[in-house]
């Protein structure tokens, strides 16, 4: 079992090349479980966590539904945004500058082959985060994700989640709003909930812009300390 996992910042990068760049990784990783299983050896598999801030851009998920995208083409264009139908799990979101984007490609049986478990040590690691900077935020029964306020009529989402699996091997992730223009989540229905609001760490700390070098470092600590991993 490696529980050693590649960290790679890729800065600001536009969402079709790092969904391609995702894609040849997690295929390397399935392809060598494969090969390992067919000619009976056990090459490590490698595991990657990859940052990445990305240009306007509304992905939606395979089970989602386009209607909860509220702009037609041309008005896209006019915002300067670009649109994706991709292979995670989930419905729509948003992806722009000022959100931190976490991609974990993860063999799980490095680590533990449950999903579920998966899915809550990734939000259970923007908690932790989060309350480094005095938020107290938890999940919502039945919608993946980090919200304030649950179960009051200000419940508001401030990291978004969607991850694809195969053979135990991730990819997609989460996407944390720190210094988010918010105004672009008011063209979706956020994640195909209506009635609830998305915010950000920067509008919850009443500052107009948070670290988010500092962020991401507070992010991969507690992402090590839940997954008994190292970085390298």
């Amino acid at each position: 079992m490696n529980k050693k996992i590649t960290l790679q910042d890729l800065g600001s990068k536009g969402y079709q090349e790092t969904w391609d760049y995702q894609e040849t990784l997690f295929k390397d990783v399935v392809d060598l479980k494969i090969r390992n299983r067919r000619e009976e050896v056990d090459h490590e598999t490698p595991n990657y966590l990859l940052f990445v801030e990305h240009p306007h851009v509304y992905t939606l998920g395979k089970s989602g539904d386009l209607s909860n995208l509220l702009l037609s083409e041309k008005q896209l264009e006019a915002k300067g945004a670009t649109f994706y139908k991709i292979n995670r799990g989930g419905d729509i979101t948003y992806h722009g500058p000022g959100q931190i984007v976490g991609y974990p490609i993860l063999d799980l049986e490095n680590f533990f082959t449950d999903i579920h478990k998966y899915l809550r040590f990734l939000e259970e690691a923007i908690i932790l985060t989060l309350a480094e900077y005095g938020l107290q935020t938890s999940r919502s029964s039945g919608e993946t994700g980090v919200w304030l306020d649950v179960g009051t009529p200000f419940a508001r989402k401030i990291c978004a989640m969607g991850v694809r699996a195969s053979r135990w091997v991730t990819m997609h992730g989460f996407a944390l709003n720190v210094n988010v223009d918010l105004g672009y989540f008011d063209n979706i229905i956020p994640c195909g909930i209506r009635g609830k609001a998305v915010t950000s760490l920067n509008v919850e700390l009443g500052v107009e812009t948070v670290d988010a070098d500092e962020v991401k470092q507070k992010i991969q600590k507690h992402f090590l300390q839940l997954f008994e991993a190292e970085f390298i």
